[in-house]
């Protein structure tokens, strides 16, 4: 008799209201689901679902044998496994109900709270992959993590709930991409590794899951300790699924990218040649039909490009192409790996086309890269270098074929690729330097000196980014010295000169082109072409420059040594124009007096000398040259060594030369004229007027250059030893009784006179450098007043005196002696020192060694991104102005136990930090302040708050750099105004106009609090009109309105409530006796500006709370109330404005509240001079510029005119996006000034 059979008769022996039939009826069930586990007979776990239920009957609560809760738990169990089953979700819905039961009867302490906990958390991980809810998910997560500590190393059962976590966490981290889940995962990966040892049938899938999850985070934090170990781990897997096994060609794909990325990583040859070889193995076992084949196939192509790349084989280029053609065979239309196989057999024909220059490649090249970019639109993380590739294949076709418009195509296409590539993108030098070659090519087209002088700046700031030793700098060089050799017989119509057709060749000719432009200079004393015959002459010495070579220092020390490896090059012509070079710069020191030019031409010199032995004839010049510079330089302020190598430099000249000689009376003078100096110097030295520093002296020097270095600094500082508070005196004491100190005088007494000034100041910065602390206030921060007069370590750890503790003790471990906090160092109670404190707050985090930023709700294993130290007002600035900034948590350990001197040079912390803050990270890690982008620095204040309303205005000063009085009692609106006007005031930035919300009291132009920012402006207009006239003047700019709205503009009325036509003609200016504000005769309100004018309209200023605006003004001509939701509180208009497509406004409050009866209303645009680009000539602008500029949609302000010819902006709760209505709309505007109060 079977088990279930067995257990069949006992339950036939407890009837119904038997006492034992809850456990016969338990028991059966039980072994209908082992029975079901072994056969998997579907009506074997129904029948076992029954019984359960009937036993659950029969145990209505929990006893003391946790009856009930059993008998939940096993079928909600039993309903997953029909779940997984037969797919039904009234089953899996059910397993979750029973399972939270289950979990409720099973409290902490509960033995079998491990088993609810698991069992529930893997139901819900079971709903989420079918509903995808993220809320299953992070529950799921939660309740295994509870059953994992439930379940220590050694538990039976922990086995399966690493498993679930595992998976749970995975698939998280594949949605969201966090940091931390990755961090946890491969933890929990190493803990189940340590579960399946080796022998274990899961031993070989916990090595290649760790891999792949160690691969992983190395993408996301470059720890190429990560990469390392994900390489042995599958090396170790490969070995246990030996050939024939099932997995190996997957473990091969693994390894063979990881090692590919290595490669990417190290640049090691053998790396690229294992990848090629196990990618040939694993293609070998995926045969056709596999789901892997295609990813196969484009991984081993796209490693024998890269070994294309490195050796230029051809063979290796072509198996790539044949390799990525079956791939894309294999990734159809609509598959999501197709733009990456389209993408990279595109670079490969294109690379082979540069070798065999068939038109054909070139064509499929181009063809496909329209492809790829039609997959990856505007947003795709590759959109940017699909752009740059297809203006690279249109550009090489243009000069194949002759063909203007792929020429035209291209530049069309690299300058947006060049606005993706910004400053310290790794790629924007290509961008550059492609984009400099196509303007380059369309001026030898056209001739249009524009289009050089674009590709010579392009090309210059490509250069900067290529500097010697970098793979592009030979090809961005040359390129950029042939535009420079173009724009010079541009200029001077030189048709004589003959095209260079070499390197050396274009090296010759700049050099002649150089003497040609200093023969002018000598002629005119034009600076300018002094600098344009250095900026030749450099260019043409480091076209000479062999491809070993990293700089011109290390070529003249191989040529001197006869080590020539290029025949060209003949040293007698090197000497010759580093010689040229160098008299170039000491001519321009000598008309600029730049100590950089001079300091040039000395080292030119030096290279100079080293091409000329004893004996050569050019020597004696060389030294004389060297030493008038030196003798130049010794006055700038003077330095000994300088004078005596000059002396010594012509005496040696003297040696060459004798009576008679060219040169000889110069070096003899020179040489007199040098010792005297020396003479001189030292006599003055010993002068009376001019004494050394004694003993006595120095001292009182020290002194006041202390008190003169603290000037700068806070007025009270922590002594980290003692943890003493200190003022100024206190400090200088401890620095005059320190050993430094007695060191420092005694340094003075030995050194050379002119060098005291700067080791006093040096070694006093040193002493006095100090650290400031950024955190979170908290209950119990200590005061000025409870600190003063004792040791900060003898008092009790409690609340915020801990924390300084803390602080204080860190700070000294870093070996800084001061330190500063804004909770003790600052006395609260004196005005006047409050004001200088906000005044002066980012200057000291600015100019402190180092800010340690304490993160008090992050544990040790954390994130930052939770912390509510990332949304406070005056950590904004703390962020922002120091230099070096470096989190610890709560326990005062190390952010994620980084041992670098500065966190926000962190990658992963950088990017913790943009996400949360949506700072760019050019601007955390060097920040200016200033007005420069005002509106996003609002915004960035704009989601943090302060505990005092008004504070949220004064945490913004240093940001903006500006110095207004600290009014603590006045509103929040009235601090946030008076900023603003100050902005404005100074900057003439209309961007902080851009808000939606409720309006100041302060001024209707003005938001009531700082939220308002937090809405994101229109995307900036095209570029500036230089820069896009030549494209738009290629494609015609419509503007045709639909005919419906047309109708509409001629038939609608303005609502009832106006009262009249606002037509332009009822618009009347009424001049009143007395005027409540005054303006400059310069913003009279009636004053017109057009688009011939601009260099006259003044910038918006303030007088008083007056707002002079510069606008272009659309005359309102119909507004219409449109059916109100009553579930929405705004109100919605249609409007209609002259020059305008017809929009809609979202209002707060009715229209007819906030106007006066017959009140004009205007769309206005703020004017300022940069909506037609940084570098626009105001008295030259072209329609085709303005067209460019000002025919994108804006942010317009409403405006309702009031009494006095002033105006009043009706705020509205979206931002009113304008679009004009056509060219003449836009070329018929006026700017006219708006008063606005």
């Amino acid at each position: 008799m079977d088990d279930v059979s067995r257990r069949r008769e006992i339950l036939g022996r407890c009837p119904p209201g038997h006492a034992s039939r809850y456990v016969a009826l338990f028991n059966l069930a039980l072994g209908l689901q082992l029975r079901f586990k072994k056969e998997e007979e579907i009506d074997d776990l129904n029948e076992a679902i029954t019984l359960h239920r009937d036993a659950l009957e029969l145990r209505p609560v929990e006893n003391e044998k946790s009856d009930r809760s059993d008998s939940l738990s096993n079928l909600a169990f039993c309903l997953c496994r029909r779940y997984d089953k037969l797919g039904a979700v009234v089953d899996l819905e059910e397993a979750i109900a029973l399972g939270r039961e289950a979990l409720e009867l099973c409290p902490l302490g509960h033995p079998d709270r491990d088993t609810s906990l698991h069992n529930l958390g893997f139901s819900l991980s079971l709903r989420f992959e079918k509903q995808a809810e993220v809320c299953d998910l992070e529950e799921a997560i939660q309740l295994l993590r509870a059953a994992l500590e439930l379940r220590p190393h050694g538990h039976r059962l922990r086995s399966p709930t690493l498993r679930y976590l595992i998976l749970c966490l995975s698939s998280r981290c594949e949605s969201q991409g966090g940091v931390n889940d990755l961090e946890e995962l491969v933890t929990l990966r190493r803990a189940e590794l340590e579960l399946y040892p080796r022998g274990h049938a899961d031993h070989v899938v916990s090595l290649h899951n760790l891999a792949c999850d160690l691969s992983r985070r190395y993408a996301k934090t470059a720890a190429i300790s990560d990469l390392q170990e994900s390489i042995e781990l599958h090396r170790a897997a490969l070995e246990l699924r030996t050939p024939g096994h099932r997995d190996r060609p997957s473990t091969l794909h693994e390894l063979t990218l990881c090692i590919s990325t290595r490669y990417d990583k190290l640049g090691m040859v053998a790396d690229l040649e294992e990848a090629i070889e196990f990618g040939r193995a694993a293609l070998k076992l995926l045969t056709q039909g596999h789901r892997s084949r295609g990813e196969s196939l484009h991984s081993l192509a796209c490693n024998l490009r890269k070994r294309f790349m490195k050796q230029a084989v051809m063979q290796d280029l072509e198996e790539a192409i044949e390799l990525l053609r079956l791939a894309l065979e294999l990734r159809p239309v609509g598959h999501p790996d197709r733009s990456s196989s389209l993408y990279d057999l595109a670079f490969c024909l294109s690379r082979r086309h540069d070798k065999y220059r068939v038109v054909e490649d070139l064509e499929e090249a181009v063809a496909l890269g329209r492809e790829v970019l039609e997959l990856c639109p505007l947003g795709h993380p590759n959109h940017g270098i699909c752009l740059q590739n297809l203006g690279r294949d249109l550009r090489k076709s243009s000069v194949q074929t002759s063909a203007i418009h792929d020429l035209e195509e291209s530049i069309e296409l690299l300058r947006p690729a060049l606005e993706l590539r910004p400053t310290g993108h790794p790629d924007r030098s290509s961008s550059l330097h492609e984009l400099a070659l196509c303007l380059s090519l369309r001026h030898d087209n056209y001739g249009e000196a524009g289009d050089l002088e674009e590709a010579i700046m392009y090309g210059r700031t490509a250069l900067e980014l290529c500097p010697p030793g970098h793979p592009d700098h030979g090809l961005v060089l040359y390129s950029l010295a042939c535009d420079h050799w173009k724009k010079f017989k541009y200029l001077h119509r030189a048709t004589a000169v003959v095209r260079p057709t070499s390197r050396v060749d274009l090296s010759s000719s700049l050099f002649e082109l150089s003497r040609q432009l200093w023969d002018k200079f000598q002629r005119q004393v034009m600076v300018t072409d002094l600098d344009d015959a250095i900026c030749l002459a450099t260019y043409a010495l480091e076209l000479r420059l062999p491809l070993e070579d990293v700089s011109v220092a290390a070529w003249v020390q191989r040529l001197s040594k006869g080590e020539n490896s290029d025949e060209l090059v003949m040293p007698g012509r090197v000497v010759d124009n580093l010689r040229t070079l160098a008299n170039y710069h000491r001519a321009r020191f000598q008309d600029q007096h730049s100590i950089i030019n001079l300091n040039e031409a000395i080292t030119l010199y030096r290279h100079s000398l080293q091409s000329c032995p004893a004996g050569h004839p050019n020597r004696a010049s060389s030294l004389r040259d060297l030493a008038q510079c030196l003798a130049y330089r010794f006055r700038e302020p003077p330095a000994g060594a300088d004078l005596d190598e000059a002396i010594a430099l012509q005496q040696e000249a003297l040696l060459f030369l004798g009576h008679g000689d060219a040169g000889y009376d110069v070096t003899r003078r020179s040489l007199t004229a040098y010792v005297q100096m020396k003479i001189k110097t030292q006599i003055a030295m010993m002068s009376s007027d001019i004494p050394g520093i004694t003993h006595f002296d120095a001292e009182q020097v020290i002194r006041n250059v202390a008190f003169e270095t603290l000037k700068a600094m806070p007025t009270r500082l922590l002594h980290t030893h003692t943890g003493i508070l200190c003022n100024r005196d206190a400090q200088v004491s401890h620095f005059l009784s320190s050993r430094q100190y007695r060191h420092l005088v005694s340094l003075c007494k030995t050194c050379e006179p002119n060098q005291q000034m700067d080791l006093i100041r040096t070694e006093v910065s040193k002493h006095f450098r100090y650290v400031t602390l950024s955190h979170r206030w908290g209950s119990g921060e200590p005061s000025l007043h409870d600190i003063e007069g004792r040791k900060i370590y003898s008092m009790p750890a409690i609340g915020g005196v801990g924390k300084l503790q803390g602080f204080c003790a860190v700070a000294c471990e870093r070996n800084y002696l001061w330190a500063w906090s804004d909770t003790c160092c600052i006395d609260k109670h004196s005005s006047a020192e409050l004001q200088e404190t906000i005044g002066s707050m980012f200057a000291w985090y600015r100019r402190s060694a180092l800010t340690i930023a304490y993160l008090s709700d992050v544990p040790d294993t954390g994130s930052l991104e939770s912390s509510e130290w990332l949304r406070r007002g005056w950590t904004l600035q703390e962020l922002l102005a120091p230099e070096r900034v470096v989190f610890y948590t709560k326990t005062w350990s190390l952010y994620k136990n980084l041992t670098s001197l500065n966190h926000k040079m962190d990658a992963a912390v950088l990017e913790e930090l943009e996400r949360e803050t949506r700072i760019e990270p050019r601007f955390l890690t060097d920040f200016s302040p200033g007005m420069d982008d005002a509106r996003s620095r609002l915004r960035w204040a704009s989601f943090r708050r302060t505990t005092r309303p008004e504070d949220i205005a004064y945490s913004l000063f240093g940001i903006f750099d500006v110095h207004l009085p600290v009014l603590y009692g006045e509103s929040a609106e009235h601090a946030l105004g008076r900023l603003l006007t100050e902005v404005v005031s100074q900057s003439g930035d209309i961007s902080v106009l851009d808000w939606i919300g409720e309006p100041s009291p302060f001024h209707s132009c003005f938001p009531a609090r700082i939220t308002s920012y937090q809405v994101s402006q229109l995307p900036a207009s095209q570029p500036n009109a230089e820069e896009q006239s030549s494209a738009n003047s290629q494609r015609p700019t419509s503007f045709k309105a639909p005919q419906k709205l047309r109708d509409l503009l001629a038939t609608s009325h303005l609502p009832h409530f106006l009262g009249r036509s606002l037509s332009p003609s009822g618009i009347t200016h009424r001049v009143l006796p007395l005027q409540r504000r005054r303006t400059p005769a310069s913003y009279a309100s009636n004053e017109v500006y057009d688009f011939h004018s601009l260099a006259r309209v003044p910038p918006p200023r303030f007088f008083n709370r007056l707002l002079a605006l510069p606008c272009i003004a659309y005359h309102v001509t119909s507004v219409q109330l449109n059916a109100a939701d009553p579930s929405i509180p705004n109100r919605t208009y249609s409007i209609q404005a002259s020059g305008l497509m017809p929009l809609e406004i979202a209002l707060p409050t009715k229209l007819e509240d906030v106007t006066r009866p017959q009140a004009v209303l205007h769309l206005v645009r703020p004017w300022h001079s940069k909506l037609l680009g940084p570098s626009a000539d105001l008295d030259a602008v072209t329609d085709q510029q303005i067209l460019s500029a000002l025919g994108t949609p804006f942010n317009a302000l409403l405006l309702t005119e009031l009494p006095h010819n002033e105006h009043k902006r009706i705020a509205s709760t979206t931002l009113i996006t304008a679009q004009p209505m056509n060219r003449a709309s836009i070329l018929n505007s006026k700017i006219r000034i708006f008063n606005v109060v």
